[in-house]
Order: structure tokens, then sequence, then C-alpha cells
């Protein structure tokens, strides 16, 4: 097999008509097989914006073609394999069924592994309808909502996958939600997503795989405490008062698992504090942002995406996180009394409105308090600020950029939050330093994409779980200080993403294996 890279292909061109394109361009014979390895759009020139592709073939003139062109090369495909070791009696406990989670149930499941999820939420299909119970009146339930519950808070989200990491577990993880219903583009995309609308589907598959091969998906069942015996798990406690034996925890609990982290304290379990980033989610008309980053070609492109970022006088990190092109912005409180926002997006991303996190980066010391949670009572204080300057009903504040630089707060953009929305500061919110970093950074944007700080986009705050404020640490064997205890993914603070997540999801199915691979091999000499 080769792959070819490189192939510049008119954006009015249909995708269907790719394979014939390279077979005329290269002069490629009898081709067996045909595949889109990666797709992208070359907008740098805003009067040549063009589709970028590279592809993999089987032909009969595969190494003449070799010789003659660079941009074409010998393709190996690399096949993911997992360690095969015993099997342990007693069952790997997983707390969490998010990306992390799930990717490491399914792994271990799909190995002959017997694997007991523990989620606090709801299934798929009921926490939908608690998140859009929220939504709609206002009515919280703190177990069932966009943090918690079958899928983690990726589930109510774009469903990037693109990430800056470079893994060979990687594959696995988009073949496994391509197979469990998410849209084949995922595959060559250069900037994939699923979409929320796709990521229930997907989602309950994974579910419904797990427990097929043997595996058992216990939801509304918290993690509430541990059994140690010599700084070794000897079993997990469940809503309280249930006990399962254990060798094994894998800690997949997501960022918001904030009762999670004390009870780790309480345990003296190594944990450190980590930088995290506070702000606001900016809306602008979706039409704009096509304009600005495609010039005359936006109609013929799918909604654009942008990522900026800068640093304001201060040295503080400012940037865009979690873009969600045609979407809008979402309450995403996982407790009673505070707000949160984040941002989703369907698949078709058709919404009227672009929504992004502008987010300014906070420091472990930023903080004089030597407890160790200190990032995430402080991320507290901001959502109990958040409630209370939006009226006390879940209201979220909303400013305008023009009314943040001295002018009005009106704009033709619809805010897209629910329940409801005030308009006022956001200085009444967030902290001095991130409103001044975000001012600064809003004309330094303006540079990258024109219409970046038009006086009408929009500022909602508090966004303030873009990532967990506390590291679990863990050795070289991924465990924690008390053995038998493997923090992963996002919420532990191994992870950015969705991707990410998923990929360290899988690499601690590995370590779990390993280890108790090492523990029978012991037992039997």
């Amino acid at each position: 097999m080769i792959k070819i890279s490189n192939i510049r292909y008119d954006i009015k061109s249909r995708e269907e008509d790719l394979e014939e394109y390279v077979k005329t361009k290269y002069g490629i014979l009898d081709i067996q097989s045909f595949s889109i390895s990666k797709k992208s759009v070359d907008a740098r020139k805003k009067d040549d914006v063009h589709y970028v592709y590279s592809v993999v073939i089987s032909c009969k003139n595969e190494k003449q073609l070799i010789k003659k062109h660079k941009s074409i090369s010998e393709f190996v495909k690399k096949e993911y394999v997992f360690p095969q070791m015993p099997k342990s009696e007693k069952p790997i406990i997983i707390a969490g069924f998010g990306p992390a989670g799930m990717l490491c149930a399914l792994t271990l499941a799909q190995n002959g592994h017997r694997v007991i999820v523990i989620e606090r939420g709801k299934c798929v299909e009921e926490r939908k309808q608690d998140v859009e119970n929220f939504s709609n009146n206002g009515i919280i339930d703190e177990n069932s909502n966009v943090q918690f519950g079958e899928g983690g808070a990726g589930t109510f989200s774009d469903g990037k996958l693109n990430t800056g990491i470079n893994d060979t577990r990687i594959d696995k993880v988009f073949w496994e939600f391509y197979t469990h219903g998410a849209p084949k583009e995922i595959l060559y995309y250069s900037k994939p997503h699923i979409g929320t609308d796709n990521l229930f589907n997907m989602v309950r598959n994974i579910r419904e795989d797990i427990i097929q091969l043997g595996g058992e998906i216990r939801f509304l069942t918290t993690l509430t405490d541990i059994e140690v015996v010599d700084n070794k798990l000897n079993a997990v406690i469940v809503n309280g008062n249930e006990r399962i034996e254990a060798d094994a925890l894998v800690l997949a609990t997501g960022h918001s698992a904030r009762d999670t982290f004390r009870m780790l304290k309480r345990h003296s379990i190594d944990m450190e504090k980590k930088t995290f980033s506070i702000g606001a989610r900016i809306e602008h008309k979706q039409e704009m942002i096509n304009k600005s980053m495609y010039g005359n070609a936006w109609e013929c492109l799918e909604n654009a995406s942008y990522k900026l970022n800068t640093k304001s006088k201060s040295g503080r990190g400012v940037y865009t996180f979690c873009m969600c092109p045609g979407g809008e912005v979402i309450a995403s409180a996982s407790s009673k009394n505070t707000v949160v926002t984040n941002g989703m997006s369907n698949f078709a991303r058709d919404g009227e409105n672009a929504n992004a996190a502008v987010l300014v980066n906070v420091y472990p010391e930023d903080f004089d308090d030597n407890d160790v949670l200190s990032g995430m009572y402080f991320q507290e204080e901001i959502e109990k600020r958040g409630f209370v300057m939006g009226g006390e009903d879940y209201s979220a504040v909303c400013e305008t950029v023009g009314h943040l630089y001295g002018g009005e707060n009106k704009t033709d953009i619809t805010p897209t939050y629910k329940p409801s929305i005030k308009w006022g500061r956001i200085s009444d919110v967030l902290p001095d330093y991130a409103v001044s970093a975000i001012k600064e950074a809003l004309p330094e944007f303006n540079k990258k994409l024109k219409g970046f700080m038009d006086k009408n986009a929009v500022l909602t705050v508090p966004e303030t779980r873009s990532s967990s404020p506390v590291r679990i640490l863990r050795d070289e064997s991924y465990q924690a200080s008390i053995s038998g205890i493997y923090p992963c993914g996002e919420g532990a603070g191994y992870a950015g993403g969705i991707t990410s997540a998923a990929v360290d999801g899988i690499r601690i199915a590995e370590a779990v294996v390993k280890q108790n691979g090492k523990k029978m091999d012991f037992s039997e000499q």
C-alpha cells in the first residue's frame, strides 16, 4: 500500500470524484483499495482557498509511483495490540464513564477482563432529559447534568477530537468511536468532531457492547470511599454503604467530581495543584467568522472554526478553547446555586452563532493557601458569584464586547445560553486580573481574525471547567501513592479533551492488567 500526501483539490469538486481525480493525476493503474487518510482546508490565502487531501491506496504500479513522486511513500498499517496477561479473579472497578472510563472499560472487556463501571449519573437517554429540564426550567439534578452521567462532560459538547498528543492508541480510539456510531469523517478530517447528536448514540452503543462482553455498568452509583490495608486498595465503598472488594480502581471521575478529590485528600493520597483556566464564552455571528476565515470561498465550505492565543502584559496565557461552530452556550453547573457555562454543537453545526471560551491561565502560585484543593475552592467561589450576580435563578451574566470597552450593552446577536441571561458586567463575576487579560487579548485576536472584537459580540460568564485544578500523582506503573488506585483522564490531570482522555483510558487498561499479571506471576512462584 502507498500513501499520497498533499493532494490539492478544488473546494467546488465533489469528494466522491476524488478517487478518479487521483488516479488520473498520478497515473495509477488498477486501484484495488482507496481510502482518505486526511482532509483539511488551506485558507492561508483568501483568494486561493482549497482542500488538501492525503489518501492510502493499493495498486499495481506502487514501486514506480514511489520513485516518481516525492509526495508518495510506502504505507504500513499499524495494528493496536493489547498486552495478554492472566485474568484477575476480582473485578477491575472503573469510577466514571466519560471518554477515559469508557475506553478503559471497553478495552478491558474486549480482552476478557471483568469490569464493573460505577457512574454517579444516569444513562445517556435519561441524562439528556435532565439536561433539557435544567436548560428549559432551571431545575438541576446534581447527579445528572452536563458534567455527570454516561459519556461524561464531552457528551454535551461539539465532540471535538483534535488533540496535541501523538500516540499510537489514537487510531484505536477513533476506530472505536466510528464503529460505535460516530461519523466516518472523524477518521480523516484534520479537525474531527462527532457532534452532540451523534454522541448520544455512540455512547449508548459503547455501553451495550461492554455489557455484551460481560462488563457491568451501574448508574446512580457514586464512589464515596475506599478501604485501604497496608497502603494497598482492599475495597471500594459506593453510595455510602456498599462494599466491593477490589485490587484495582481506575479513577476516571472527571474534573467536576469535587467530593472525590475531598475523599482522596482524607486518605492522604498524593496530589498537587496545577494550572487551569477561567474566563467567558464569546458568541459571534457564524457568518462573520466564515467570511473572515475563508473570504469569498465561505459559501462553499462548512462552518469555520478558529484557535487563537496570546499573552497578557502580566504574562498570563490567554487563549480560545472548545470553539463550537454553529453551536450554543449551555448551562453546565453540577451543583445547586452555581452557574457554569460550556459550548456545544450538533454535527451539522448549523446554528446562527459561533461560540468559544476565552480563557485566562490561573497558576498554582496564585493561591497562597497551602491546601492542595485551593484551586477547586476558587472555582466554586466564582461559580457561586455567577449564580448571585445572575439573579439566583441560574441566569448567566452577559456583556457585549462594546460595553466591555465603555460602550453600550446592546447587540444584534441573540445569546444562546438558557434558561436565561442577565445583562451586566463580566467583572462582577471574574477576578480583575482575568478581565484585564481578556481586554488585552481581544484586540490581539482581532488582528488574527478580523471582526473578533466586534462590539456586538457577547461574553457570557463564567467558564471554569476547562480542566482539572488538581493532579492526582501517579508513578511509573501509573498507580497513585496508594497501590491499586490508577488516576486516569482529564479529572486526574492527565488529559485535555476527549481524545487524550480516551487514550489515557486505554493506557491505564494496559497498566492494570500488566500489574495484575505481575502479582499473579509472583504468587505462582
